[in-house]
This record gives C-alpha cells, sequence and structure tokens, in this order.
C-alpha cells in the first residue's frame, strides 16, 4: 500500500524528515518497506530557467533553424540554436541550461550538453511544454509571461509539486490503517509516546445542506443480512471533466491515474478515508430506483471492463428498476458509470459483509482497491461521512446542487466490542511491568474508551474501525506495538526445553535421505500441488473421477490436486532441458491427492528423475549415459540407507513406464521405478530418455519404525570366494539364480553377486552367460576344500536341475 506523506501531513501536521516518519511507523507495525520521490513533473524542472530572447536570427547554413541569443540571468547571454517556428526575439522562453536532465515519452532520461549544430555552437534548449512534461503539444516552444525575470527557476513558477511516498507492508489484520487517515492516527498515537502532542485534523462535512430536492432515489436493501448499511445521495447539474492538478497529483502520487473529476474525488475519499464510494451516472437508472439484492444464478452482466461475466445466486448485486448496475463492493458496469456527458450521479457509499465480497471477487477473479477493503473489513460507522466529505469535494470542483437528502438504510446498529483488559495479564504476556497511567494513555490514543478502571484491570470500549480487536490479547498486542517493541528490556536467563522425539521422525529419515541423494548429484525440486486435469488422461494409473477439484482455480491448469508425482517433476525437466541443460537428477518429497468414495486421502511419496548422463564432462571420468541399473543402485542405496531388507521385485504394471520393476516388502510395496513411457515425455516435448522411481513414503516410514537392529559378531575365519559361469537361456533373469542359491545353501553362504554377463554370437541362439561369484564362510572354522566344493557342486545341481542351466 503507498502514502503519500504529504496527504499524510494534511491530517498531521508533523515537520519531521520522511525517514524518522518511516522508522515510527515501522515500530507501530505498518512495516515501510520502502520510499520512492514523487514529483508532478519528472526531473522537477530542475535547471530549467526563465529565458528572455534578445535576438532571433536566420541560421545561416539551415533554412529551419533559427541563431538565438537568449539571457538567462547570467553576465552573458547564451547562443542557442532552435527549431521552433514560433521562436521570436523578445520573447520569455523556458530554457533547459548545460547539464539538465530531460525525459523523452517513455520516461528515459537524456542530458543537455555542449554542442555545434550545423556548425553554429549552441549552449542550451529552448524548449517545448511536451519536453518539460508540462503537457502534450510540440508545436513550438513554450512563451512564459512577459513580466518574469530572466534566470528564475521554473520550477517555482509551475509549482511543481514533490512527495515522499512511503511503501507500507499492510498486514491482512490492519484494515483500520488502508488509509490516509487510519496511518495518520496511529502516526499520532506513536507520536504521543515520545512526548509529541499533535491533533489529528479531521475533514469537516459541517457544510453539507440539500439545495433541493429534484432527484430523489428510491433505495431498497432486499438483502440486509449482505448489506448491513447503505448510503446515497444525488447530486445535479455537475460538470464532468479533468481534475484540478492537487487532486492529480495525490493520485498519481500513490500510482493511481486520473480519470475525471467525479471518479478522481472518489478514489481521492477511499484513499483518505478508507470508505470505498462508487458514482453512478443519474440519467442510467431506470425508475430512480436503487434494489441491493441478488439474482438468479446465470444471469449476465457486463462489467466496466467489457466482459460479460456470469452471475453467481450469492453475489449481492446493486440493480435499479430493470437492470443490474453494479456488483456489490467489486466492480462497476459498463452502462451506469460517469462520463463526460454526465450531468447528473448518484453516489453509493455502503458497507457490504466482507465474507460476501471476498468470495464474490475471487469467483469471478476480480481484485479492486474497493474489494480489497470491504473484504478485510471497513468501519462502518464511517460510511456517511465518507458520503458526505464526497458529496462536498465534487460540488466544490465538478459543481452542481445536492438534489436529496443523503439516505442513510442503517436498520440494526454494530455495537462495539467490549473487553475488559487485565493488568496482570498485560504484564504477564508483555514480560515487563507497565505503569496504569501508560497504559491509560496509549489505549486513549488509539481511540479506545476507557469505561472504568479497578485495582485488576480496565473495561474498555472497541471504536467499530478496529475489526481485528476482539479480545483480551488483541488490546495487549496494540498496547505493545505503540509502547515499543524496542523498549522491552532484554532478560540475561535464557529459558529453553529439550524436546524428546524418536529417531524415526519422518523429517529425520526426510533428512537423511535426502543428504545421500544430494551427496549423489541429486537437486531437490519443490513442485505445485494444483496441477492441470489433462495430465489425467496420459496414464490409466489417474482416474477423473478421483480428482480433488480446486472450487475457485488461479486457472484451469491449476485447477486439480496431482494425483501422481511425475507429470509436476517432467515439468521441471521440460523447463531445464529447454535452457541447455540435459543431465538432470532431481527429487522431491511431496504429497498426491485422490478424491475417494470412502473420503479424501493423501499419500506422501519420494520421487526420483534422471535423464542424460551420470556426470558431466570431465577428462578424469569416463562419462556413460544414466540408464536403468544406475537408478536401480541408487534406490538399492536408499532402502539400504534406511536399514531395510532386501526387497523382492516384479514386472511394473503402470502405463507409466516401458519397463520397470516394483520393490515389495512383507506384500507391501516400496518402490516403482522404471523408465518413463515415450508417450508420456512426447506431451512434454521431452526427447531424450527419462527414468523415474516413485517411493511410497508412508509405508516405507512405518516398515523402518517395524525394523529391529541386530548385531553379529565380526567373524573370526576367513571367506572364500568362488565363481560359477552359468549358461542360461536369455529369459532367466537374476533374481531367480540369486533365490535358488540361497535356498540351496542357507548356512555357508554368504553374498551372491552378478559380475558379468555375455551375450554374443559365441552361445548358442536364445541363451546367455551370468558369471556369478559366491562368498562362503563358516563362522565356527576354516573351510576346507572338501566343504567347499561340496557347496559349489550342491549349486550347480541346483541350476542345472532348475533352470536347464550348464556350465561354460
Amino acid at each position: 500500500m503507498k502514502i503519500s506523506y504529504n496527504w499524510l501531513k494534511q491530517f498531521i501536521q508533523l515537520d519531521w524528515e520522511s525517514d524518522k516518519t518511516a522508522e515510527l511507523l515501522t515500530d507501530l507495525g505498518l512495516e515501510v518497506e520502502g520510499e520512492e520521490t514523487f514529483e508532478s513533473v519528472k526531473g522537477g524542472l530542475k535547471g530549467i530557467v526563465v529565458g528572455h530572447v534578445l535576438e532571433c536570427e536566420q541560421h545561416p547554413n539551415a533554412d529551419r533553424l533559427k541563431l538565438t541569443k537568449v539571457d538567462v540571468g547570467a553576465s552573458e547571454p547564451l547562443q542557442i540554436v532552435c527549431g521552433a517556428p514560433n521562436v521570436a526575439a523578445g520573447q520569455k522562453v523556458p530554457v533547459a541550461t548545460i547539464g539538465t536532465t530531460l525525459y523523452d515519452e517513455k520516461g528515459t532520461p537524456w542530458e543537455i550538453k555542449k554542442g555545434k549544430i550545423r556548425g553554429e555552437a549552441s549552449f542550451g534548449m529552448i524548449c517545448a511544454e511536451d519536453e518539460l512534461g508540462l503537457g502534450e503539444s510540440h508545436d513550438g516552444i513554450m512563451v512564459l509571461d512577459e513580466s518574469l525575470t530572466p534566470g528564475t527557476p521554473c520550477a517555482e513558477i509551475f509549482q511543481v509539486t514533490t512527495d515522499t511516498v512511503f511503501e507500507i507492508g499492510l498486514t491482512p489484520n490492519r484494515a483500520d490503517a488502508m488509509s490516509h487517515h487510519g496511518v495518520a492516527r496511529d502516526l499520532k498515537a506513536g507520536l504521543l509516546q515520545k512526548d509529541i502532542n499533535l491533533e489529528l485534523i479531521t475533514p469537516s462535512v459541517s457544510s453539507f445542506h440539500v439545495d433541493n430536492r429534484t432527484l430523489r432515489m428510491d433505495v431498497d436493501v432486499k438483502n440486509k443480512e449482505l448489506c448491513p448499511r447503505y448510503c446515497g445521495v444525488t447530486i445535479s447539474g455537475l460538470k464532468v471533466e479533468e481534475s484540478p492538478d492537487w487532486i492529480k497529483n495525490r493520485l498519481k502520487a500513490i500510482g493511481i491515474a486520473p480519470k475525471n473529476n467525479v471518479v478522481d474525488i472518489t478514489n481521492y475519499v477511499l484513499h483518505e478515508l478508507g470508505q470505498p464510494l462508487h458514482a453512478f451516472d443519474a440519467a442510467k437508472i431506470s425508475g430512480n430506483k436503487i434494489l441491493v439484492q441478488t439474482l438468479e444464478k446465470g444471469s449476465k452482466f457486463t462489467t466496466l471492463d467489457g466482459l460479460e461475466r456470469e452471475l453467481h445466486e450469492e453475489d449481492l448485486i446493486i440493480c435499479d428498476a430493470e437492470k443490474p448496475l453494479c456488483i456489490a463492493g467489486v466492480f462497476g458496469g459498463e452502462n451506469s458509470g460517469v462520463t463526460e456527458s454526465t450531468t447528473s450521479i448518484f453516489l453509493e457509499s455502503a458497507y457490504f459483509n466482507p465474507v460476501s465480497v471476498r468470495k464474490t471477487a475471487k469467483r469471478h477473479g476480480l481484485n479492486t482497491d474497493a474489494s480489497f477493503r470491504f473484504e478485510r473489513g471497513i468501519d462502518i460507522n464511517n460510511t456517511k461521512y465518507a458520503l458526505l466529505r464526497a458529496a462536498l469535494l465534487i460540488k466544490e470542483i465538478a459543481g452542481g446542487t445536492i438534489s436529496s437528502d443523503a439516505e442513510d438504510f442503517y436498520p440494526k446498529k454494530f455495537e462495539d466490542f467490549q473487553v475488559f483488559l487485565t493488568f496482570e495479564k498485560v504484564n504477564s504476556l508483555i514480560g515487563q511491568n507497565i505503569s496504569t497511567d501508560t497504559i491509560k494513555s496509549i489505549l486513549s490514543s488509539l481511540e479506545i474508551k476507557i469505561n472504568n478502571v479497578t485495582e485488576t484491570g480496565i473495561g474498555l470500549t472497541i471504536p467499530s474501525y478496529r475489526v481485528d480487536v476482539q479480545r483480551e490479547v488483541d488490546v495487549i498486542e496494540e498496547i505493545l506495538r505503540v509502547y515499543g517493541y524496542n523498549n522491552i528490556e532484554f532478560t540475561t536467563k535464557l529459558n529453553a526445553s529439550i524436546a524428546s522425539t524418536s529417531k524415526f521422525e519422518d523429517y529425520k529419515l526426510q533428512n537423511i535421505v535426502g543428504n545421500q541423494l544430494a551427496a549423489l548429484g541429486f537437486y531437490e525440486i519443490l513442485a505445485n500441488s494444483l496441477t492441470s486435469p489433462k495430465y489425467m488422461e496420459l496414464s490409466e494409473d489417474n482416474k477423473s473421477e478421483f480428482n480433488v477439484t480446486m472450487l475457485n482455480p488461479l486457472s484451469n491448469d491449476l485447477s486439480v490436486m496431482r494425483q501422481s508425482m511425475l507429470f509436476s517433476g517432467l515439468e521441471a525437466l521440460s523447463f531445464n532441458i529447454n535452457r541447455r541443460s540435459a543431465n538432470l537428477k532431481f527429487f522431491e518429497f511431496g504429497k498426491t491427492y485422490h478424491n475417494y468414495e470412502s473420503g479424501r486421502i493423501e499419500n506422501k511419496h519420494l520421487s526420483l528423475l534422471i535423464t542424460g548422463d551420470q556426470h558431466e564432462e570431465s577428462w578424469r571420468i569416463k562419462n556413460g549415459k544414466s540408464d536403468f541399473f544406475y537408478l536401480k543402485g541408487i534406490i538399492n542405496g536408499v532402502l539400504e540407507r534406511l536399514g531395510l531388507p532386501t526387497p523382492k521385485s516384479e514386472p511394473v504394471s503402470s502405463d507409466v513406464f516401458s519397463e520397470g520393476l516394483n520393490y515389495k516388502l512383507k506384500k507391501k510395496k516400496l518402490v516403482s521405478f522404471g523408465i518413463v513411457n515415450q508417450r508420456i515425455l512426447k506431451h512434454f516435448d521431452i526427447k531424450q530418455e527419462v527414468l523415474y522411481a516413485d517411493f511410497e513414503w508412508d509405508t516405507i516410514i512405518k516398515l523402518v519404525k517395524q525394523q529391529k537392529i541386530s548385531f553379529t559378531e565380526i567373524a573370526k575365519y576367513p571367506e572364500v570366494k568362488r565363481d560359477l559361469a552359468l549358461l542360461l537361456d536369455k529369459d532367466i533373469k537374476f533374481e531367480e539364480v540369486y533365490n535358488i542359491a540361497q535356498n540351496s545353501e542357507k548356512k555357508l553362504l554368504k553374498d551372491i553377486n552378478l559380475f558379468d554377463v555375455y551375450e554374443g554370437d559365441k552361445l548358442p541362439e536364445g541363451k546367455k552367460s551370468y558369471a556369478v561369484s559366491f562368498t562362503l564362510q563358516d563362522e565356527n572354522k576354516t573351510l576346507t576344500d572338501k566343504q567347499i566344493d561340496k557347496v559349489m557342486k550342491k549349486l550347480q545341481g541346483s541350476f542345472e536341475h532348475q533352470l536347464g542351466a550348464s556350465l561354460r
């Protein structure tokens, strides 16, 4: 939110430097995130002075140029080459002297330098109004009043406004500070704590009176819950035109483009007092009726931006006798706004239900200055005052007469909150004793009414504009921020508690695995849980009927919660590949979401994505493509690090993979992994192979907690390693060899390792060769050759009998 310092000083006459004010505002909880300087004329006309044209002759080398001598108040006149057709001797003109910075129409700066034009020296520039930012005309130079003295700075003549604008990071609860008056109110309270007592000046509306009653509007509020208060007045005989400079400069300073005097005044009062207003062209209101109501679902309405919108049955609409005029508190209609031909208006000031406005604004994707304030809660008791303030300004600037009574529909008055504040609670929460007098002074400066004071506490009435102060702790927070967090003393004692947590906590295991993957060259990603429903069509694993759908999606591409971790990961891969980064390793901890008949389910997953080479190019390392077995090794390492035993594998059935495996333990799936189907990659414009693993993290956590750590004594006797080269059918997997070996010799066999696979023309057709090593060890004695040979013959026999294997 932007706050003009000049505007702020309209309410509180403060002569501090802006930096000190910004510091105090930040201490009060209105954090000033930045300051910028506003100038009504860019550059502030610095270096622009009044010049008197003494001579004006034809340029000797150019037909369209003039050679002038100009008195700018210096000891000697300046020679300036000028191309304007209207320059003449005797004129008073604006002159940009050497070193002056001017700005083009795009705001790009350029400097006036000494130069030669067609052979003649030029020591400045006589300016047109568009070159100074004072207008749009470029037909010729500006001609100033003849009475002006040469050398007078033009900034004094044109009254250039300079202002400091604070960018305040307003928290959502501070609806009371969404205006210059609200910020000034806080500033006054803060200054009082520094023994600076300044008056808060509020614009008077005592001069408001009804001129005639020739244009009356019948107001009928049909939905009192959504509109507890509605005020309005008519003004006729006004003239819509450009606003005066002081209003335009105030609005420009806070980033609002002026439109016309009526609309500008409604915006001015909005940012002055925090009350949104809306002006309707009275001639466009059918039947001289204003109806505040909801309409049937599907009703059509065209808003100011020219878009036809379909209304919801809960949208509150301002209507006339025939048609809708405005979405209440959000956006005006295309055919009821103020234009240059408007001569009479109906001015609206209302309090709309914050929840209703917030839902309507989100439903239609609209975020306006009005909705921003209504949905946070404005001061219901400020509604009529703001209306009278705006009506007086319109009458003063646009002319016209007040042509009706100020209607005020307010059937059920809002009661102010009552809070009892205990001194013990104040000192307990703040951690420091604050005197009763100081507490009373702070509360009074915040316009919180003190009803009664006892030995234990104070009975308070909270003003209606503080919609966020409803409890005792809220009042204590108000006391503390005005008293000053910086004034709370530090203690020399630090109290801390040590949390006793299990080593199997999710975040601890997550850190272990995350560190392991990072050490292997992986980067952690955090993808959006919202995704496109189109992705559900890419795999049969995802069903559209299981989608968790957003009620108010930001866009169609972010309208459902993800059912799979894959697609958001592929988006990240595609983004990086398109930026010439082809070797990628990503991991992500995240959740998937399903909406089953039994209820909504969230499951946590760990996903891995690998593509490209295993390593970046290097002269020291022989590189290779990341393949299925590289991914499998990483997965095995993760499971081993978590202390899980060797899982069983089975072919994957998901159409996400062109080939892959499932790992299971105790009949529960741990991870699915493999090569991503080309059909899916094509959708993301990925032309290289992608490896993907999806860990069922919730299942893994449960199994890790069930695992018991066992310890064995270090063997005293040596182990023996023997190899077999087995000739097998091509469709036999190593897993079958592994399981047969384990079942054949359970006592002495300690490890089995496949160290070579050969397939070639030297082998019979349909055959392959596995070179397998077997590690044998007896924990009680040294093995003899006879024992070793017996075990190896037993293994060989099992392979021959069960797999039809033979030795090479």
